[in-house]
Formats: structure tokens, sequence, C-alpha cells
């Protein structure tokens, strides 16, 4: 396991757990035995919709006949229904999604009379009224003989009687079906459908070491139910992935993530089962997946995954910072096989501890992720650094003339009397020479480095070129938007760099 200390902190004790456990299966096997669900199986996928898949067995009579089926999920797409039977066609579905509720009940019974039950506070004589029911719109509006009367629901003893069910009112969803058989007797029926209101993401609780420079990390599946109707017993397969539907504003169900913190998409295969271009994440025995209820079942757990501390901070083009701005603070790793973790992740939140000074494990930040393939680099922001700054400046910007631009220009050589570059002249421009300083701050008993990028140096609408032509350390060119400087700090010290930057308009 990831931590002894850590999972101490939400543990319980052996006697209890198991004392719980017993319970809850007798609870369970009590409520199965009220279900009229046959043989579940759940393929839950991560944009809130499953697929159920229920073998009930049923008599069926021959000929047309009329067949309910009670405990669907209450968010069930009717029209992905897929029914089969032996010897057995459908002919028409209904699906009951109206609710047994008090609210309901007082709906459907606009236009009919009701009983009211009052207790008298003081005496505690009942009596009894015959009232129709008038309205319910922002209230209960009731007749009572000749008068009319708000039922208020301000706290006094009293009740209201229905003489009946509404037949259009289901104590549970239910689906029904009408069949034309051609045999009668007792057969597998199958029902098929899709359901909103079941999902599931991953969660990771990953321990840093940064002395060691390792993390321990445990993934969790966070399943969740809202479907209105508890699957009982059922074979459960998580599929990491979101197939695209109909609503979606692209075919490929495309969405955008944000920082997510993948610096480099990985390229080896995970031993996962795969499901299409998904990946399969079973729960190896069946559960019940109970209506309401968040569960969570480990599918990962690994230690000693090389992993290290970065600090970086990003800087826009001519950005003026009247503060100095706290760098970030990240931790990055590899989820390749050979850095220890070699899985694929799915998407999900990374949640990381560290230790204190007592070896208590403590809270540092988290950060969520995208679809990580096996093999990917992340580099996750855990918060802030509190002892380390940047304060960027424009420290000098100047006009400068076309001849002092070329001066700058990053000729080819004239090799064997074949000229290899021409520089023609184009429209007037304006050429600007700019200097921006930064200003870095250590206030750590130790050094460290910061990953420093200057973006922004793509401006296709604006700008036609930039070229660096002063660095006080040399950098690393990104792409053309971005360049990045790793700046040494000293412990409990500063360092100032400068980069000089020709820029034509």
């Amino acid at each position: 396991m990831i931590d002894r200390a850590l999972s101490a902190m939400c543990s319980v004790s052996a006697a209890a757990l198991l004392a719980a456990g017993a319970a809850a299966q007798t609870s369970d096997d009590s409520a199965r035995s009220e279900s009229a669900q046959g043989e579940v199986a759940l393929t839950i996928y991560n944009n809130n919709i499953a697929l159920v898949q229920d073998v009930r067995q049923l008599p069926i009579a021959q000929g047309r006949t009329r067949v309910e089926f009670p405990d669907v999920s209450a968010q069930i797409q009717p029209q992905t229904l897929s029914f089969a039977a032996a010897n057995t066609t459908i002919i028409e579905q209904n699906f009951d999604y109206d609710l047994l509720t008090p609210t309901k009940l007082m709906e459907k019974a606009v236009g009919q009379s009701v009983t009211l039950l009052r207790t008298n506070p003081a005496t505690g004589v009942e009596t009894r009224e015959r009232a129709t029911v008038l309205s319910v719109a922002g209230g209960t509006v009731l007749k009572i003989g000749e008068r009319i009367e708000v039922l208020r629901d301000d706290g006094l003893p009293v009740r209201v009687i229905f003489d009946r069910v509404p037949p259009n009112l289901r104590a549970r969803p239910t689906l029904s079906v009408n069949l034309d058989s051609t045999r009668a007797g007792t057969r597998p029926v199958a029902l098929r459908y899709l359901t909103n209101g079941l999902g599931w993401s991953a969660d990771y609780v990953a321990l840093y070491n940064e002395k060691g420079g390792t993390i321990d990390m445990q993934g969790w599946v966070t399943l969740t139910n809202q479907t209105g109707t508890t699957f009982h017993q059922a074979d459960n397969v998580l599929v990491a992935g979101a197939p695209a539907s109909a609503g979606d504003a692209s075919s490929g169900g495309g969405r955008s993530f944000g920082d997510r913190g993948m610096t480099r998409a990985g390229t080896e295969a995970a031993s996962r089962e795969r499901l299409g271009d998904f990946y399969l994440y079973p729960i190896s025995a069946r559960t019940t997946v109970a209506n309401a209820q968040t569960k969570q079942v480990s599918f990962l757990d690994v230690q000693g995954v090389a992993a290290r501390k970065i600090y970086s901070h990003s800087v826009y083009w001519q950005q003026n910072e009247e503060e100095p701005e706290n760098v970030e603070s990240r931790i990055a790793f590899s989820t390749s096989r050979d850095q220890g973790l070699g899985d694929a992740l799915p998407a999900g939140t990374v949640r990381f501890y560290q230790r204190d000074s007592e070896g208590t494990p403590q809270f540092i930040g988290e950060k969520a992720i995208s679809h990580t393939p096996m093999g990917s680099d992340l580099s996750l922001v855990t918060g802030e650094a509190f002892d380390i700054t940047v304060k960027s400046e424009v420290e000098k910007r100047e006009t400068i003339t076309a001849d002092e631009w070329e001066k700058s220009a990053r000729y080819r050589v004239v090799e064997d009397g074949k000229v290899v570059q021409e520089v023609t002249l184009e429209r007037p421009k304006t050429y600007y020479r700019t200097t921006m300083r930064y200003t870095l701050t250590n206030a750590k008993a130790e050094p460290v480095e910061v990953q420093l990028t200057q973006t922004g140096l793509n401006r296709n609408w604006w700008s036609d070129d930039f070229r660096i032509t002063s660095e006080d350390i040399k950098g690393e060119q990104l792409n053309n938007d971005q360049r990045r400087f790793i700046v040494p700090i000293p412990a409990e010290g500063e360092r100032v760099i400068r980069v000089t930057y020709e820029t034509r308009y």
C-alpha cells in the first residue's frame, strides 16, 4: 500500500470493517430479493453515461401481452433500448418515469378529493375533512365545503390522506413493453440500454519523497450513481474514454482540458485490455452500485517512481510587473515503464502529499490530468513557491534604424559563387530593440533553479520577426512563441538576467 501513515488518516478497525461489511451484505441481500433486476452488467464511461445490460427470467404468455420491467434507471434513454427474448417480438415500449413522491401525489390529485386529518395540539383530538385540490402552483389551494384554504407548510399537525395511488405514478422507475410471442413459457429476457447518471473518474494519491526523488502513487476509481436506481451485484467494467454522442459539438466529441501538465505524450502500449481506442478497467468482483452513492475501488499501487521538483514561471511579452510574483512549484515524473509507473492514467485528479519533520504526510497540492498514455512526461503544478519570486520589466525599449536591423540579420554563407540567401528590401518597417530584465529571488537556505519562459514572441498580426541579440543565460527556443531559460539562484540570494530582443513591425 502507498503509506501506512497516510492510510491511517481515514482508517477504521478491522473488526469494525468486518461488522460493517457483514451488515452491508445482509442489507444488500435483502434489497436484492425485493428488486426485479436479474443478472446486471454495467459498462460505465467517463462522460456520465453507462450501458446497462440486464438479463431477467420472465414468464411470457403466447400472443400479445404486456410485460413490465421495474427497477430500470430513472435516467434511461428509451430510444437506445434493445430487447431480446426467444420467439418474441416487441411492438411498443413505454417508460413510466413519474415516480411516487408527495409532490407528485399532490400534483396528480388536482381536481380530486382528499382527506385532511388535523390534530389539535392542545387536546390531541383528530378531525377529518374532505377537500378538493384546486391548484398546486406555488402552493396547495384547497376547497373545503364553501371556503377556500391554502395548505401551509407551517409545522402544524395536519396530514393529507389520498384515496388511491394514481395509475400513472410508479414507486420505482418502470419500463413497460408490449410483446407478441409465438409460444408461452419462462425464458431469459435481455434488456440493454444507455443511461445518464452513472459515471466515474480517477483519483490519485501521490506521496512525494523530495530527498529520494520518488513518488509512491495509488490510483482510485471514484464511481458515482445518480440514476435513481440501485444496481444489485452488478458486473462492472469501467471505460477510460468518452465515446462521441449526437450532442457533441464535433464528431470526435472533442473537449478542452486546459493545462493538464502533460509536456510530452507517451508512445508505450499499456498492458490493459482495450475496447476499440479505449482502455478497460474491470472491477474484479460483482458489487452493488447504490443510488446516490460514491464508491471507490483501487486500480493502481506503485512505489518508487522517479520524480523531481521544478520551479517555473511564464512571462508574457513586454510584461511589466509592479510586484514580484511567486513561481509555480511543480512535480515532474513519467508514466513510462522504465521510470517505475508503467501504466496509462485515466483522466482525474492527482493529489500530492509530503512528509513533515515528524514523518506525517501532509497535503501539498493537487492537479487535474487528462487521459495520459503510458510513457508520457508530466509536470503538475502543486501550488506557488513561498520563497521564490520573479519580477519581469521592460528595462529599455528604443526604435532602431533599418541599417541597425540588418546588422543582426542571420545571413547564410555564399559558397562557390552561389548565392545561398538574398536579402530583399521590403516596404518601410519600424524596428525596435527591447531589453527585458528579470529579477529572481530565493529566500531558501539552499540554491534553486527556475524554469523561466518568455511567451508571446509570435504575434503574427502585428509582428513579422523576433531576434534574440543578447542574453545573459543561453535560452532554449521551445517554439516560435516561447523561449525558456534555466536560471540558477543562490541560497538566500537574488539573480538579475537581461535579454535583448530586436523586433520588426
